[in-house]
């Protein structure tokens, strides 16, 4: 059960709980900061529109349960609105345009900068904001110098052998996977008798993926009529907690290698 503003997480490496002068006096050097970057939008008539910021959210939770005392590892509170026009015409989707996301990314980074942090993680877990951020990670290393990563759990491949390679390919939203994850971490906001199947058919086409090399624009009232893609009917808490547990033990691992991380470092040979 993930529980907002309770334990490590929150307790020790959420930065705004310190005060300005405890913030001054931050060991900075390898210090990384962690912004948690989601979204509020429809996922199908079974989630949450939370589901994308929860996710996030509760992963880093439980990565700083798995990291402890070690590392300068801060959170700093969650951006939970994110880049998803997609979705809008669907009733509870809020969304920013590329622009305002762009600039309060900026905002933000500049404020870390002059408070004397080095380091910057964009957590993403909208999908509809990963182009964007990678090019908001290149502007803010070039305004601000910081060193700036981007991740998205997903990546992480903590899913593999829990859900199918269909669904692995195919089921980008509301389906098994985010399904699964929700059912773990507040199984109450699931409505699980209105869990949908709706999979897309790519099969006629060589080249053509949903988010791979060769790509097509789409709002989802393009390609599903429930707000889903994937298989939400496969989904179960138990499967969710074990994709849980699998982010955070990478997780742990890669914010614990980004602090000790150095560009110069990079160019050795």
């Amino acid at each position: 059960m993930f529980l907002r503003y309770e334990g490590i997480a929150w307790e020790q490496r959420f930065l705004p709980r310190l005060t300005s002068g405890q913030i001054a006096q931050l060991p900075k050097e390898k210090a990384l900061v962690v912004l948690s970057i989601g979204a509020v939008e429809q996922h199908g008539p079974h989630l949450p529109v939370m589901t994308d910021a929860l996710i996030g959210e509760a992963a880093l939770t439980r990565a700083m349960e798995k990291i402890g005392d070690k590392g300068q590892i801060w959170l700093i509170p969650p951006l939970s609105y994110g880049k998803s026009n997609e979705h809008i015409g669907h009733a509870g989707t809020i969304s920013l345009s590329a622009a305002t996301l762009l600039s309060v990314l900026s905002d933000i980074a500049e404020s870390l900068k002059a408070s004397g942090f080095r380091r910057l993680l964009l957590f993403n877990t909208h999908g509809g904001n990963k182009d964007l951020l990678h090019v908001a990670a290149r502007d803010i290393r070039i305004s601000t110098g910081l060193m700036v990563f981007c991740l998205s759990p997903g990546s992480l491949n903590a899913a593999e052998g829990l859900v199918s390679p269909e669904e692995m390919e195919y089921g980008i939203h509301g389906g098994d996977y985010e399904t699964s994850v929700v059912m773990a971490v507040k199984p109450e906001w699931v409505r699980s008798e209105l869990r949908p199947c709706e999979i897309p058919d790519l099969s006629p086409y060589r080249y053509l993926t949903m988010e791979g090399n060769i790509r097509f624009a789409w709002v989802m009232k393009d390609i599903s009529e429930s707000g889903v893609l994937g298989d939400a009917t496969l989904a179960t808490a138990e499967k969710g907690a074990a994709i849980q547990e699998r982010t955070a033990e990478v997780l742990a691992e890669v914010l614990l290698e980004l602090c000790n991380f150095e560009l110069e470092d990079f160019r050795k040979r």
